[in-house]
């Protein structure tokens, strides 16, 4: 299921003018998962909203599911902050749904 476009073209937006982190817990999911951070941006600008979770109490995250430069298939999970920069909470490699 495809959610709203809304969400991702800032998603998009924040990851084109650099205006994102990638957090700590992400950086050792992609070291895990041999992915750089070229594949975050590959999968963010390529891919899709997959899912969304509203119950966050410190905000609404988003599951972009899309391709990594080599074409794997990974998730890219994140919420925005409240100074409007993006978060990458964590990135893995795998199936549509994990």
């Amino acid at each position: 299921m495809v959610l709203s476009m809304g969400p991702l073209r800032r998603i998009r937006q924040r990851v084109s003018d650099e205006a994102y982190f990638l957090s700590g817990h992400a950086e050792e999911e992609m070291y895990a998962d041999e992915l750089e951070e070229g594949d975050v941006v590959h999968a963010v600008m390529h891919g899709l909203v997959s899912t969304r979770y509203t119950g966050d109490p410190l905000g609404t995250r988003y599951r972009v599911t899309g391709p990594a430069v080599d074409g794997r298939l990974i998730h890219v999970v994140c919420r925005f902050h409240d100074t409007g920069e993006l978060i990458v909470i964590t990135v893995y490699a795998g199936g549509s749904e994990a």
